[in-house]
């Protein structure tokens, strides 16, 4: 036997393995909602690390040994912490396919650790091929039936990650960390990244994003509407984790409530539903009178010197009360407050209802109603029913007016949201941004290839201009608007330009891309050289946007602005007149 082998046997057989738990957080709510549970060999070992433990486990036919031991000792620890939040468990195909895994994982939590299953979360590791998704989704169901929620670790990474998302439908997919290293300057990862987000919100899933280890990293996800990350940047593993971030590290650039949107600029207001409210002192028998005496009656809000600190709904609460034989001599007399499970969640009526949505997303639970205030204080309830009964209404409203190409906003909603922003006396910067020898280009290459360098430019400004940024708009043919909500407005053009500039000579031939240019008609039929596609951007600054009375005045001094950037060869900007 080898030394490695032995070494793993003695660790195995005394036990010698350390958890450690990594942090997963919540941006929008920027908390710690969870724990990765990992594990380590003995300090000074040469299979300490986890990848050279488990290697040398696959190596000598112990993988599942190791791992059943692995889990067993994290589940003990974790109970020990007293933590509340999820704990996330390493489970691989092979081990999940055994047959005594259902009488292993149900022992474990139901007479050995007092963990409750529903906060616990099988994430499924898949670095080995797997095709035996029947019996997958047999072992999931029955996770899922004692009460754990299922994640897919690595996403990118396995041998069938997108075939096990569809079979197994998890709760949360975890982005391999391959495609966040490095993701702010990786336009190939972010379009990935964005694919993924897009995919997981149809699905109702969660993404978290592995392996943030930057800020930058961690702006690039939060910008592309990842909702949970876990990494270096925020923590690493420990045996007794951190229990609260560093506030400081979830420091984002995101717009104020206030900030206008055209294409979400609905707000809590509008799906606000006055409902009288009670104390949270109320005895429960009163409680059940005042539901018995207003038949229409489905919510009731507990709210005591105008804040709420409950919502009570008919169906749970008659469920409890007449779960027992006993149930209203067990729980008349106590407060209201002693049925409510937790806060509400709570919005201030001029929040957008994209956030509103966004956040009710990312939270953990299936709330059905949230509280809405002003200034903290109760005015209403609104519910996840009217609210995408709004937002629905807003998502026809905004397809009307989306460029077919791009599905960018035309200029309707961008013109709305200029007067809003104007309106508001809030400060904005507007670029214009035209291409250079476009026709020349679509000539030789023909409009397939021009459609191709327009979604590029689209790609491009979307890439760089987050929602924390503005809003880009695609006004027709060629012409671009950004509207600039962020104050490094002339940087995130110049990173713009340099990066459409880098791209370019892609979509052209080699020899064109070498020559740096082609050979084709002028508007007189003159053959000429025509240089590789670049932007001009004309740019209006904010001085200058303060002093319009309307979207009309800014176009003029856009259209101005761009006239003279495109005099400047190659990519260009011109700032009111201002090179």
């Amino acid at each position: 036997m080898s030394a490695l082998h032995n070494e793993l046997i003695k660790i195995l057989e005394d036990e010698k393995l350390t958890p450690y738990f990594q942090p997963i957080v919540s941006i929008a709510h920027k908390k710690i909602i969870g724990y990765e549970a990992l594990i380590r060999g003995p300090s000074g070992s040469p299979l300490y690390t986890p990848f050279v433990l488990f290697t040398t486990a696959d190596r000598f036919d112990l993988s599942n040994k190791l791992e059943y031991l692995s889990r067993e000792i994290s589940l003990k620890h974790y109970a020990s912490l007293n933590l509340n939040e999820k704990l996330f468990i390493n489970v691989s195909p092979s081990v999940l396919l055994h047959p005594d895994f259902k009488t292993t994982i149900t022992r474990h939590f139901h007479n050995e650790f007092g963990l409750d299953p529903t906060s616990v979360v099988i994430e499924i590791t898949e670095h080995q091929a797997t095709d035996s998704y029947r019996l997958m989704r047999d072992v999931v169901g029955h996770c899922r039936d004692i009460g754990f929620q299922i994640a897919l670790d690595d996403l990118g990474a396995g041998y069938s990650g997108l075939r096990l998302w569809t079979e197994l439908q998890p709760d949360y997919v975890k982005i391999d960390k391959h495609f966040i290293e490095g993701l702010h300057k990786d336009t190939v990862k972010s379009h990935f990244v964005r694919s993924i987000q897009s995919i997981a919100s149809s699905l109702r899933c969660h993404v978290i994003a592995e392996g943030v280890e930057t800020e930058e990293e961690f702006k690039a996800i939060e910008k592309l509407g990842i909702h949970y990350a876990q990494g270096f940047y925020f923590a690493k593993p420990a045996p007794v984790p951190l229990e609260k971030i560093d506030s400081a590290l979830m420091a984002t650039e995101s717009p104020s409530p206030q900030s206008p949107n055209p294409y979400h600029s609905n707000t809590a207001q509008h799906i606000v539903s006055y409902i009288s409210p009670l104390s949270a002192e109320t005895c429960i028998g009163d409680v059940m009178q005042w539901f018995q005496g207003n038949s229409e009656l489905t919510i009731l809000p507990l709210v005591d010197n105008g804040q709420a600190s409950g919502l009570m709904f008919r169906e749970r609460f008659f469920a409890k009360l007449f779960s027992s034989r006993y149930g209203l001599e067990l729980y008349g007399k106590k407060p209201a407050k002693s049925f409510v499970e937790k806060q509400p969640l709570s919005f201030e009526q001029d929040t957008p209802l994209e956030s509103v949505s966004q956040q009710l997303t990312s939270a953990l639970g299936n709330e059905t109603a949230f509280v809405i205030t002003d200034k903290g204080a109760y005015v209403g309830v609104g519910t996840v029913r009217d609210l995408l009964e709004v937002i629905t209404r807003q998502q026809i409203q905004n397809a009307k007016h989306a460029n077919p190409l791009t599905l960018l906003p035309g200029s309707v909603p961008v013109n709305d949201y200029i007067n809003r922003l104007l309106a508001n006396h809030q400060a904005f910067a507007v670029g214009y941004f035209d291409l250079d020898n476009f026709k020349p280009f679509n000539d030789v290459y023909g409009y397939s290839a021009g459609d191709d360098i327009i979604k590029a430019v689209a790609e491009t400004l979307q890439f760089h201009i987050g929602k924390d940024c503005g809003l880009v708009g695609h006004i027709g043919g060629d012409d671009f608007i950004v509207v600039f909500t962020c104050d490094n407005w002339l940087q995130c053009c110049e990173d713009i330009l340099a990066a459409f500039e880098k791209r370019v000579p892609q979509y052209y031939r080699a020899d064109d891309s070498k020559a740096g240019g082609i050979y084709a008609e002028d508007r007189s039929g003159t053959p000429c050289f025509f240089p590789l596609i670049s932007l001009s951007v004309g740019i209006v600054a904010p001085d200058a946007c303060c002093r319009c009375q309307s979207h009309v005045d800014i176009a003029d001094l856009a259209a101005s602005a761009k006239k003279s950037a495109k005099q400047t060869p190659g990519n260009s900007y011109f700032v009111n007149g201002i090179m």
